[in-house]
């Protein structure tokens, strides 16, 4: 089953979003996207990208149309030993398909817990949509395809980007978590000694592809020589 639902909504950190989606494209995962007016913004804002809700085309979010297989993703292909991904050392892996998903379209396919998927990401997840999913208030397709993947008991994923956290947000990650999700802040580690900002947003992505069951080799693990 290789389609994923990736949701980017309005907090900040829109780049571990746009990464994760060319991480995702060039694992041959089919994503299926939905984005959120306040995350037009903030992509605008993080990255200079000007994203159309009403006329999107991807080359809006990824400007190269190659970017699937971008210069670092061919480097860590050219890289990969035999204990490597099989993402990055099997060149004959096909490019994932990519789906635009209108915010308010609920005629959507994954709308429905009869459309068979992998997983939901929401990355990043701003508070507001973090408080709509632990209370089951579904106000657009962001929503409800998150509420569906919780009652199908599938992987549901948010990546919220905040600091600090209060007793609210606290209380409503609590109450997602206990509903079946997984809640994975976008908290970059450094045993792998990272050297770029790209180092540490991999990081996140690469967490994110783990509990898709995705395999990447981005960043070095613990342990790793």
């Amino acid at each position: 089953m290789n389609n994923v639902v990736l949701a980017m909504t309005g907090a900040s950190g829109a780049v571990y979003g746009v990464r994760l989606l060319e991480v995702l494209l060039a694992a041959g995962r089919n994503v299926h996207l939905v984005i959120s007016p306040a995350a037009t913004q903030v992509l605008a804002h993080e990255l200079g990208l000007k994203v159309d809700l009403d006329h999107f085309v991807p080359e809006q979010l990824l400007p190269d149309p190659h970017a699937q297989v971008d210069p670092q993703l061919q480097l860590l292909r050219s890289r990969s030993g035999p204990q490597a991904s099989s993402i990055f050392s099997d060149s004959d892996v096909q490019p994932g398909r990519l789906t635009y998903h209108r915010y308010q379209d609920y005629n959507a396919g994954i709308a429905s817990g009869s459309f068979p998927t992998a997983g939901m990401v929401v990355c990043p997840c701003s508070m507001g949509t973090l408080a709509c999913l632990a209370n089951g208030m579904s106000q657009n397709l962001i929503h409800r395809a998150a509420d569906v993947h919780l009652k199908e008991r599938r992987k549901l994923i948010v990546v919220p980007r905040e600091t600090p956290l209060g007793s609210i947000q606290l209380e409503n990650m609590k109450r997602l978590v206990d509903a079946g999700a997984v809640v994975l802040p976008a908290m970059p580690a450094f045993y792998h000694q990272p050297l770029t900002i790209h180092d540490l947003i991999d990081f996140v992505v690469s967490r994110i592809c783990d509990q898709l069951g995705v395999p990447v080799d981005l960043v070095k693990r613990w342990g790793q020589p």
